[in-house]
């Protein structure tokens, strides 16, 4: 029976594997940490979805959202492909076992978030996607046919042939973190799902595996890599001094919390107005004010720190109910209170950081990898949720759509290898170098280059961008890469190796890309170029 690999334990990768073994297919699924160690498992906000197709107005008004959203560059037929399929694909994700937040009636929760115009997102509270997480992670350990494989860390892409991508991918030279041997891992198919590469800025909401691993063997491999300069930051991360950034949902923002800055904080508690919305900075940016889309909050929470200095601005909730926000956000509310917050009462200080990658590898309607300037495919590779761009999202991916897209195209990419079976794998797959591994040695640390690479995106590749900041961090990450390069032929490999090399890589095509772009678009905002978008 021919194998599928999968790697990669979000829901993109976990979905796919349960309806392709449920077909009959063999699938391994390699993660280089545990399963549940994914962006997935982090996922606090919920899924965007229309239950009932036939109800055309949601349906529309979705679209449109999501269209808006991505600022003119979604491609609209799979922006509703998407969406009409959304309903079936959450009725499979309840046949898994994932459990949705109900009403006393019966009827499913829906919250809103920013750039939403009404109430469609499902949610299990403020975990929605660890819900998911563990009904797909329970069904797929459970199953006869799929094999997972954790501390399994992807190296390299195996092409058919070497040096000719469009002949195919046949595996994966991965490494054994337990052992610390190079494993050749063969599959007829190969399905990238990756996630993300937050760990490339200093600071994220991302987990530590998020280190853009799929997008750079990919490229390595041939593929084609697009909209690399769409880089989502949250705006709403909670700040506090010698801890990694903690994501608060949009949905507290649905729920009525404001962005207020210490003035206009100031200005409410000292006028008799009950709602703070008025007084927000958030207004000088869009009439949405606080509930406007995640490029534009944060754009404003960063001009407002910069103009001001200060780290953060404040998100407000003590005009909500206190009891509300405890039974809706219980595992927010249960974080603040290790640092001494108190929500609906406290306010919360948050600031930007690094949260989704929009671009990624540019695929097909059924997540088939394109080859390099051309608009054919490789065959046997795939990329399915955040490690692949398809067009849904455009310029900016709209709140509680990610979750939708990775699903969906998990559910088409595995209808596509049922309909159409795998390709045969002629020869055994070679080993890596196995011309000259008795030669490598240990290589010293890299820490400080790593964190060299953090800061250079954080101050160089931020929020907003200048052209002249844009090409020093492509002069400092093109010297990193010379460097890195130089430790990776001759050393043994290792996590922290390989996860530097990939950052590295797509470090600089996030610069490249930022820097070759000619107007203000989405999550990119050059500066320079405010004069041509006004």
């Amino acid at each position: 029976m021919p194998r599928v690999l999968i790697i990669g334990t979000g829901i993109a990768g976990l979905f796919a594997a349960l309806r392709l073994a449920n077909q009959g297919f063999d699938v391994e699924i390699i993660t280089k940490q545990r399963p549940k160690d994914s962006s997935t498992n982090w996922a606090q906000g919920g899924i965007a979805a229309i239950l009932d197709k036939t109800n055309l107005e949601e349906i529309d008004g979705h679209i449109k959202d999501t269209l808006d959203a991505g600022d003119g560059l979604c491609d609209e037929e799979v922006v509703r492909m998407v969406v009409e399929e959304a309903g079936e694909r959450i009725r499979d994700l309840l046949s898994i076992g994932v459990v949705f937040e109900r009403n006393q009636n019966g009827a499913f929760q829906l919250a809103q978030e920013g750039g939403h115009s009404s109430r469609r997102i499902l949610h299990a509270k403020d975990a929605t996607g660890k819900e998911i997480e563990r009904a797909l992670t329970t069904a797929a350990r459970e199953h006869e046919r799929i094999m997972m494989r954790p501390n399994t860390l992807a190296i390299d892409l195996i092409q058919r042939e070497h040096g000719v991508p469009e002949n195919g991918v046949c595996g994966v030279w991965a490494l054994d973190q337990e052992t610390n041997e190079v494993m050749t891992i063969e599959g007829n198919v190969v399905i990238l799902a990756t996630g993300g590469a937050g760990q490339l800025w200093e600071r994220t909401t991302n987990p530590s595996v998020s280190t853009g691993d799929g997008i750079a063997m990919a490229y390595r491999t041939g593929a084609s890599v697009t909209n690399m300069a769409f880089v989502q930051f949250h705006p709403t991360a909670l700040v506090v001094d010698g801890e990694r950034p903690f994501l608060i949902t949009e949905a507290l923002r649905g729920e009525g919390a404001v962005l207020l800055d210490s003035e206009g904080y100031e200005e409410w508690k000292s006028s008799k107005e009950e709602d703070p919305a008025s007084f927000s900075f958030t207004l000088q940016a869009s009439s949405l004010g606080s509930m406007a889309t995640r490029d534009v909050v944060a754009r404003a929470i960063d001009q407002r720190c910069a103009e001001s200095g200060a780290s953060h601005v404040y998100l407000i909730t003590e005009h909500l109910d206190k009891n509300h926000l405890d039974e809706r956000f219980p595992m927010i509310s249960n974080r603040l209170r290790k640092d001494g917050i108190i929500l609906g009462i406290d306010p919360l200080p948050v600031s930007p950081a690094a949260h989704y990658i929009v671009g990624g590898i540019e695929v097909d309607e059924v997540g088939s990898a394109i080859l390099k300037d051309t608009n054919k495919v490789i065959p046997g590779l795939f990329a399915i949720g955040e490690v692949a761009c398809t067009g849904m999202h455009g310029a900016n991916r709209l709140a509680s759509n990610s979750l939708l897209e990775a699903v969906v195209f998990a559910h088409r990419c595995s209808s596509h290898l049922i309909e159409t079976g795998v390709p045969e794998i002629n020869a055994s797959p070679p080993s890596w170098r196995s011309d000259g591994l008795h030669e490598l040695r240990e290589h010293g640390p890299v820490a400080h280059d790593r964190a060299t690479l953090n800061q250079t995106m954080r101050f160089e590749v931020g929020v907003s961008r200048r052209f002249s900041r844009l090409q020093r961090a492509i002069r400092r990450l093109r010297l990193l890469e010379k460097e890195i390069d130089v430790i990776w032929k001759s050393s043994l490999p290792s996590r922290e190796i390989v996860e530097l090399r990939n950052m590295i890589l797509v470090g600089i095509l996030v610069a490249e890309d930022a820097n070759n772009r000619k107007e203000n678009r989405g999550l990119h905002y050059n500066k320079d170029l405010i004069k041509d978008v006004e």
